[in-house]
């Protein structure tokens, strides 16, 4: 699968609470191409910072990206700031015979 490019505002996930789960929507038009609205693991890059991830459904038909702590220092970015995301579906590994 090629990766999917997008540019999101990262928000947290209760917004009154102002603290907590950080995610991004994944815009409506990729969510089909990622496997549709449910939870994947993901890999990807924010700016020059690669990750590993989750997605999940976020309600009213959208899928978010959790954004975590770690990733947003390494991309040196914060809540409420939009960028640039590029995401794939981490492939399972091939199992063994056996």
């Amino acid at each position: 699968m090629d990766p999917v490019r997008f540019i999101g505002e990262i928000r947290y996930w209760r917004p009154e609470r102002a603290a907590g789960l950080a995610v991004v929507d994944i815009p409506a038009e990729h969510v089909a191409t990622l496997g549709g609205l449910k939870q994947l693991r993901v890999h990807g890059r924010i700016g020059a910072a690669d990750f590993v991830s989750s997605t999940m459904p976020a309600g009213g038909r959208r899928l978010a990206l959790s954004v975590s702590k770690a990733m947003m220092t390494a991309a040196d970015v914060q809540v409420g700031q939009t960028v640039e995301f590029e995401i794939s579906t981490t492939a399972k590994p091939d199992r063994a015979p056996g």
